[in-house]
């Protein structure tokens, strides 16, 4: 039997947070929702911040929900652009530490150039949600 004070001293750690984001003109969210519903599957409090959202809202929601990752999913090419401008946002409203992840129709010849932005992570249309949600596990600090 676990006594009353163990039980407190081994209270569950606070879910990792996330917070998805559509940034730009882009209007296909189906991937980004099925994306949200995975990492809520495994166990994470996901803030869905809805289509067309500026690099300075994003970053607002991030700071005000206090997120332990960003996932960005860009289907409109503006991948680079877009990223960047939500990076240099977030380390405008002090979070620049939050790790950055971006998914969707990026092709595979411009990861390099995210990650030379600041982008932790690119998820390419099809991976594996198990994918996802392992590396928020290994990058989120909660």
């Amino acid at each position: 039997m676990i006594s009353e004070e163990q039980s407190c001293s081994q209270a569950a750690a606070p879910p990792i947070r996330v917070l998805i984001a559509k940034p730009g003109l882009d209007g296909h969210d189906v991937g980004a929702k099925l994306v949200c519903r995975a990492l809520i599957d495994a166990g994470m409090e996901v803030i869905y911040t809805g289509l067309r959202r500026s690099p300075a809202e994003i970053a607002k929601a991030a700071v005000d929900e206090d997120v332990n990752a960003v996932g960005l999913s860009i289907l409109s090419g503006a991948h680079i652009n877009l990223s960047q401008r939500v990076i240099e946002a977030m380390r405008e409203n002090g979070a620049g530490s939050v790790p950055i992840f971006a998914g969707g129709n990026i092709p595979e010849r411009d990861f390099e150039a995210m990650a030379d932005l600041g982008v932790t992570r690119v998820f390419p249309t099809s991976t594996p949600f198990e994918e996802i949600v392992k590396f928020i596990r290994l990058e989120a600090k909660a």
